[in-house]
């Protein structure tokens, strides 16, 4: 795990003109806050709390806890941000592996060509990457496309800017987990390799098994007698004009205003389904924590008949 320059942070605070900051990590790192909040102190730099709330990204600030606190800047760790921010300091981390390890996924790859992508973790290691690619004959690309993904190649559980502008007719994904690289997938409609860095292991994935547990849960959505639709309160997943136009959908719907989206509340609101305009991954990676159907957006123009499911696409903000 990559430990956080205190150091070098400090020196942004102060170019920043702070007075007091709060301080912003997540899950992973929340480890490491104490002993920064220590190191930075040491630095002279003010801390006046640090946020204890779940934290799944940049799209999730904790903008309450500067009002709260009179602080005059956020410093947010671990993630790039997805738009611009006035007050917000981000420092994303990066995480290393050997370059070296892409070599194993050569025996999947077809053509002379392949597109790079990757987390924000990793971002810094496709030129390396591509260079070990190179030395076996295969070309490369890259794309950056900016907005919400502001490093070259990276992509989000959100946004697949970078991996549609690619020309390349397949894809390697370089990280962790499949999520990600399904979403790829989807979004792209094209051939999509794997690759886990740490340990070796190599894939080609598809997501046709994701499709057909999604027409599923739209099939079985169909019997709700209301649908809740759920808009976050998060400061970079609020959708309120998409909420506004899937409610003129259907008569049985109710926007529903959420920080968090539980299985809690799920049931104390008691809707038959849900409609998510939050963070696409909680219909996609965290369906089996809830209760009755949570639909994507396209899943309820689907399911409302203004979409076909030939036309389905992947949910993005």
């Amino acid at each position: 795990m990559s430990s956080i320059p205190s150091g070098e942070l400090a020196e942004r605070i102060r170019q920043a003109g702070a007075r007091k900051i709060v301080l912003q990590v997540p899950d992973g790192l929340k480890r490491q806050a104490v002993p920064l909040v220590r190191a930075l102190r040491a630095e002279g730099i003010e801390v006046s709390a640090v946020s204890g709330d779940p934290c799944y990204g940049s799209c999730d600030l904790a903008l309450d806890a500067v009002a709260l606190t009179g602080a005059d800047l956020l410093v947010h760790i671990g993630h790039a941000p997805v738009d611009e921010r006035e007050g917000v300091l981000f420092e994303h981390l990066p995480f290393d592996f050997d370059p070296a390890v892409v070599a194993a996924a050569i025996p999947l790859l077809t053509g002379p060509t392949v597109g790079l992508v990757t987390t924000v973790q990793h971002a810094h290691l496709l030129e390396g990457v591509a260079a070990v690619l190179g030395a076996h004959g295969i070309a490369t690309e890259v794309a950056h496309e900016g907005g919400r993904t502001p490093l070259a190649g990276q992509v989000l559980g959100c946004t697949y800017a970078n991996a549609r502008a690619l020309a390349a007719p397949e894809i390697l994904y370089v990280g962790t987990g499949v999520f990600h690289p399904i979403g790829v997938q989807m979004a792209t409609r094209r051939r999509v390799v794997a690759l886990d860095p740490y340990t070796g292991e190599v894939q080609e994935v598809s997501a046709d098994r994701l499709l057909r547990r999604r027409f599923a849960l739209i099939e079985r959505a169909r019997g709700a007698e209301s649908f809740g639709i759920l808009l976050s309160t998060k400061s970079g997943q609020a959708r309120p004009a998409l909420a506004e136009r899937l409610l003129a959908l259907s008569e049985k719907a109710v926007v529903i205003t959420m920080r968090e989206v539980t299985a809690a509340e799920m049931t104390n609101f008691g809707c038959g389904a849900y409609v998510n305009t939050a963070c696409p991954r909680l219909a996609y990676d965290d369906q089996v924590r809830f209760p009755v159907p949570l639909l994507t957006p396209q899943e309820f123009e689907i399911l409302c008949g203004v979409r076909v499911w030939e036309d389905y696409t992947i949910d993005e903000i």
